[in-house]
């Protein structure tokens, strides 16, 4: 993760009124035949998002700029969570140890990012998980759920590094389930503020962007 970056989140009531969703990259070249080369120009999606729409008071209405200003604008980066994307797991299912494949053990590798796999019959993506919720990880080596000595989890990378005695033997499946935000950092350095009642008020636009490890 770039330098610049605080492990706060931004308030969850305020991400509940969030759009947006992830963004890809593709150079589409129109051939004279009518056929088409596309080329993926991004290997990973890039999440965008705008968290305007959840003001409705006064009240929220400071929090984000309080929240704005510690940032120093876009200076800052800050943990995210996405309302409709944030469990290993689909939307209202349970987080379990067994949700997401992110290694095989070789007898010496100790360390795994965590990752998360989206796809079906026509193919899959996978996703880097860097900012999972400390206290959420569950792991499992072979099927059989490891004991929280076994692991250490570095919760501002997303890594999960077994104590030597406990590294999976060579052919073992490691799987891991957890919650995540999003790194991001607004896309601006500036916040309109609309106070067009009294106790009422809006942010028309406040953009967020993903941010690449």
């Amino acid at each position: 993760m770039p330098t610049g970056f605080h492990e706060v989140r931004f308030p969850l009531r305020l991400a509940l009124g969030t759009s947006g969703g992830p963004v890809r990259r593709t150079d589409i070249v129109s051939l004279s035949n009518g056929r088409e080369n596309r080329n993926r120009r991004w290997r990973d999606a890039r999440r965008h998002y705008d968290a305007g729409s959840g003001i409705k008071s006064i009240a929220d209405l400071y929090a984000v700029l309080e929240f704005f200003e510690a940032r120093a604008g876009q200076l800052y980066g800050f943990r995210f969570r996405d309302p409709l994307d944030f469990r290993s797991c689909a939307p209202g299912g349970a987080v379990s140890a067994n949700d997401q494949t992110i290694g095989t053990g070789d007898g010496v590798t100790a360390t795994f990012q965590l990752t998360k796999t989206y796809g079906d019959a026509g193919g899959a993506t996978v996703r880097e998980i860097a900012k999972p919720v400390a206290g959420s990880v569950a792991v499992s080596v072979g099927g059989v759920l490891a004991g929280a000595p076994d692991f250490a989890l570095d919760a501002t990378a997303g890594r999960v590094t077994f104590v030597p005695s406990k590294i999976p033997a060579s052919g073992a499946v490691i799987r891991a389930g957890y919650e995540f935000d999003v790194p991001v950092r607004f896309d601006t350095d500036r916040i309109d503020v609309d106070l067009a009642q009294f106790q009422a008020g809006r942010i028309p636009s406040i953009p967020l962007v993903e941010i690449k490890p």
